[in-house]
């Protein structure tokens, strides 16, 4: 059942892109219409049955812990140290003796998506995977041109059509990921999911609604904007 899987959310980097807000805040805790944006993400999960989440936090990891002290809340909420400068593999690393021999789902602390979290983990076991992220489109910035000369012969205004998949977090996991974790220096995104795909053991859920991450002031802006106009409900 949902409720009895684990959620982790990797709260634990600097957050430099968005300095102006981190410099006495970790990220996840930076408002996004008057909540900070890790409450979003809880929310979005606990709409599911989810009931138990796991931060691994890191830089201001306190902050976040004394939060969720004081929050009345319908879920349990665990904030684990898991290191200041620990890469995002060994933060889940740290972990393993929490997570035990479960299937977990994981997240990063500062992205929303209206992603059907039922679908998702009916996916992963449906394909029998070790790991399955969620594939989605970035916004694109800019417009498409094509030119002849110095003349536009093609113009269109900018689509998310025009940019290719990426990872976009919202993650399942099988315990047997620990074992391509090497440690503290490790980075999820390279090592180990680049060896459990050359097994053909990492799949993606295409996810084409609501995603969009924060990295920038920029980013916080259109987040704020898509909950104002309704793309994305809280």
């Amino acid at each position: 059942m949902i409720k009895d899987i684990k959620v982790v959310i990797l709260a634990g980097g600097f957050g430099t892109r968005l300095s102006e807000f981190t410099r006495t805040i970790p990220k996840p805790m930076v408002k996004v219409r008057g909540k900070p944006i890790i409450l979003h993400i809880i929310n979005h999960y606990s709409k599911y049955g989810c009931k138990h989440f796991i931060i691994a936090s890191g830089y201001r990891g306190k902050i976040i812990k004394n939060f969720f002290k004081k929050k009345n809340k319908k879920f349990k909420v665990d904030v684990i140290d898991t290191g200041l400068k620990t890469m995002t593999g060994g933060r889940i690393k740290r972990l393993k003796s929490i997570l035990r021999n479960q299937t977990f789902l994981l997240t990063y602390g500062d992205g929303l998506s209206d992603i059907n979290i039922k679908k998702l983990i009916q996916f992963h076991k449906k394909n029998k995977n070790i790991a399955t992220l969620t594939a989605v489109r970035p916004p694109a910035r800019f417009g498409a041109i094509k030119l002849n000369g110095t003349k536009v012969r093609y113009f269109r205004e900018k689509s998310s059509l025009d940019e290719g998949w990426i990872n976009g977090g919202f993650f399942v996991f099988e315990p047997e990921v620990f074992k391509f974790i090497r440690g503290d220096n490790t980075y999820l995104e390279r090592e180990p999911l680049e060896k459990i795909s050359k097994k053909k053991l990492l799949g993606a859920f295409k996810h084409k609604g609501f995603w969009q991450c924060m990295d920038t002031k920029r980013d916080k802006v259109i987040l704020e904007n898509s909950i104002k106009q309704k793309k994305y409900r809280v």
